[in-house]
């Protein structure tokens, strides 16, 4: 009998449908400013809009009209301009890059041939095309180089460019500020979604001791009391590393705020705005999120304390694919896909609980975990080492859960995302733990 879940026709839809929706938040992100803000560095962390836009048709022609479909190259000679280990993001605005008419032009050109190519691919016979996972591996690469360009319209001065209404408010969180996750084993990573990257595979099981975790992220009102209390000033509090890189860099506060008279004002997509006090803290770096766990009294959570107080069902002693079960993500569950422009308050999404009452730990914000960005054991890369292989080690933190700007199709229970412990440009947040031997 066959898998619905794996019938060709399902799996055409569904490559169809997160292709498209990928593509459709592309156009806005490249179409909502005018061409000289795409050609334009709006900060050497970042590329230019208009790189992001022809890298993306570039790898979407490489994986499924060469690859898969095994097709001659469209641009051959643009190859080496839009390899993202050939040139670092502080260089490429020296390229010879396609102007932005062209650029969209390629993209608009690659994306029909594989819409043809669609039709008529049939989904098993190699790894590639098992599950459609090719296409759903391009639908995960251009929403993740979304959210790059999004992180850059943040970074971009100048007038506000994009909109979006605001979560709505949340019901007043009456539950516990932590939730215990027992001890034991837990099936940690899968073996079994088809579209997951290799970081995230095998499946295996997992001890973890039992932890309390945090109900929801730290928000802007904790960790400005971390502020107020001196917290940049005092190094008890910081990693020999993280008490150098804030004094050396004159950090004080998270990204994009800054001190008016006794109130706190941020920086948000070219708007002015108080900081909200109920909102996860947003654009920290690791070094300030384990500064203020240490202050607090708690530690970050290590990735698979994370993961269990994610997917966890001690019910039926499973991993599920969510905390709230094994559906997709609908709005009533998370903030995510650039629905709203910030994170919701602390405690929305209660249709999003774990089972063990921990919420909103998919969306809103990325949270810093403990754990440095290594392989799960029986690791294999697939389908280049580039991927995942070549960043794993000590040099980068593991980050969990997705964020606002993430979109459904590159978060699940299992993603992985990893980054060094000074970025802040990203939509970072974090939750606190502590150690229940220590209760």
């Amino acid at each position: 009998m066959t898998d619905p879940a794996h019938d060709a026709d399902t799996l055409r839809e569904r490559a169809l449908t997160t292709l498209t929706t990928a593509r459709a938040r592309t156009t806005l992100l490249t179409s909502c400013v005018e061409d000289p803000d795409l050609t334009a560095q709006h900060s050497p962390l970042m590329s230019p809009l208009v790189w992001d836009l022809a890298h993306i048709g570039n790898q979407e022609e490489q994986w499924l009209l060469r690859t898969v479909a095994g097709r001659e190259a469209m641009r051959p000679e643009i190859d080496g301009i839009y390899d993202a280990f050939e040139h670092p993001r502080a260089a490429r605005p020296t390229l010879p890059l396609l102007p932005p008419t062209e650029a969209r032009h390629y993209a608009f050109e690659v994306r029909g041939r594989v819409l043809d190519l669609l039709e008529s691919t049939a989904f098993h016979g190699t790894r590639l095309t098992e599950a459609a996972f090719a296409f759903g591996m391009i639908a995960q690469h251009e929403q993740q180089h979304d959210e790059t360009m999004l992180i850059t319209h943040q970074l971009r001065k100048g007038p506000q460019a994009l909109t979006a209404p605001d979560p709505e408010p949340a019901p007043l969180l009456t539950g516990p500020p932590e939730v215990l996750v027992p001890g034991g084993p837990f099936t940690m990573g899968t073996s079994t979604e088809p579209w997951a990257l290799d970081n995230e595979r095998p499946a295996h099981r997992r001890e973890v001791p039992p932890v309390y975790i945090d109900t929801t992220p730290v928000t802007n009102a904790a960790y400005r009391a971390f502020i107020e209390d001196g917290g940049y000033d005092d190094d008890r509090w910081w990693t020999p590393e993280g008490w150098a890189h804030i004094r050396g860099n004159s950090i004080h506060a998270p990204l994009f705020w800054r001190r008016d008279g006794k109130q706190w004002l941020r920086r948000r997509f070219g708007v002015t705005e108080v900081v909200p006090p109920d909102e996860p803290v947003l654009h920290v770096c690791w070094y300030e999120a384990d500064a203020y766990a240490r202050w607090a009294g708690r530690r970050l959570p290590t990735e698979a304390e994370w993961e269990k107080a994610a997917r966890h069902d001690p019910a039926g002693d499973r991993s599920m694919r969510y905390p709230w079960g094994d559906d997709d993500p609908g709005p009533e569950h998370a903030n995510l896909g650039q629905r709203h422009l910030r994170p919701a308050p602390a405690g929305s999404y209660p249709e999003g609980e774990s089972p063990l009452g921990v919420r909103q730990l998919i969306g809103d914000v990325w949270e810093w975990t403990a754990s440095d960005f290594l392989p799960y054991p029986g690791f294999q890369a697939f389908p280049y080492k580039e991927y995942s292989e070549v960043f794993f080690g000590p040099e980068y933190k593991v980050l969990r859960g997705g964020a606002f700007a993430v979109d459904a199709v590159a978060c699940r229970g299992t993603f992985r995302n990893w980054d060094y412990p000074i970025r802040r440009q990203i939509f970072s947040g974090f939750r606190t733990a502590r150690s229940a031997a220590d209760a």
